[in-house]
């Protein structure tokens, strides 16, 4: 938005775990969804992940630099059109140093994956753990488009202790340190609440990893 009565403050949700909201601005956000959309496309474009069990995710996803597939790494989209992955781009490296700055004072190593999830008005993420990494790097949440409902839990159970946290387009969220392997879900995402000069109906969700592989 462009003022709000109330802005929202930075906010500490746990050790290690920071929201910082408004931190893209417009022109920044128009240019990830740009390139977004260029990474969408085949081969190694956005998918639907299939999991283990049968079941597929409701939020489709394309990777760069490495390819996640339940529940490791390749460099090819094993689950998909076999295909070489897209390469990590460094800008997205800067950005994701940029970030952890901002959030937490800290320097990290260079970022090498990007999870890109596109999220529809009927699209979820269940409760899980970033836990396939090597690295204890902290995770770097960007935020595009349609506001989520964003549950940030504990590092024990899916279940409670959690906190709800709206996430707009342009948000950032870090989570590092203590909370690195916090479990973490989207229960809901808000239809129609995407900036109208964005042009995105839905989400898209950045996230920034270090993979230590």
């Amino acid at each position: 938005m462009d003022a709000e009565l109330f802005p929202r403050p930075r906010t500490q949700i746990a050790p290690g775990a920071v929201h910082l909201p408004g931190w893209l601005d417009t022109d920044r956000q128009r240019e990830l969804l740009a390139a977004c959309r260029d990474w969408a496309r085949p081969p190694a474009g956005l998918r639907t992940v299939r999991t283990p069990g049968g079941g597929t995710m409701t939020a489709r996803q394309v990777c760069l630099g490495w390819h996640w597939y339940p529940y490791g790494y390749a460099r090819t989209v094993v689950d998909g059109d076999g295909t070489p992955v897209k390469p990590f781009p460094d800008r997205l490296g800067d950005l994701g140093r940029r970030a952890v700055r901002d959030a937490v004072g800290e320097d990290v190593a260079a970022y090498d994956i990007a999870l890109i999830n596109f999220y529809d008005a009927d699209a979820r993420m269940g409760m899980h753990r970033d836990s396939d990494e090597k690295s204890d790097a902290p995770v770097v949440s960007l935020s595009l488009g349609d506001t989520c409902v964003f549950r940030f839990g504990n590092t024990e159970t899916r279940t409670r202790p959690y906190t709800d946290v709206e996430l707009r387009s342009g948000d950032l969220f870090v989570f590092g340190g203590p909370a690195r392997l916090a479990f973490h879900g989207v229960p809901r995402v808000h239809a129609g609440t995407a900036p109208p000069e964005l042009g995105l109906t839905g989400r898209l969700n950045i996230t920034l990893r270090v993979s230590g592989l």
